[in-house]
């Protein structure tokens, strides 16, 4: 009887350790998925500025009028050539 009892404690400390063992790898599993996530939300953020400043860039008026003149032949009208409607 005291054989039996000494098992079964046992079986409880070593089914407590391997509890225990499972519980850390998976809370490391866990911290390096964090990571991970936290450095891909970082690189996001970061081409997501670079973004905006290329969508600036492309937005500038000066930019606009720079390809009217250039690629498409436009021109600033002169006060001549424009009409003011009521």
């Amino acid at each position: 009887m005291l054989t039996m009892a000494w098992l079964v404690l046992m079986a409880v400390f070593i089914g407590e350790l391997l509890f225990s063992a499972w519980c850390r790898e998976q809370s490391r599993i866990i911290d390096s998925d964090i990571i991970k996530q936290t450095q891909i939300t970082e690189r996001l953020s970061g081409m997501q500025d670079k973004l905006k400043i290329e969508l600036a860039v492309l937005k500038s008026p000066k930019r606009i009028t720079r390809i009217a003149r250039d690629r498409l032949g436009l021109i600033t009208p002169t006060p001549q050539q424009t009409m003011v409607i009521p």
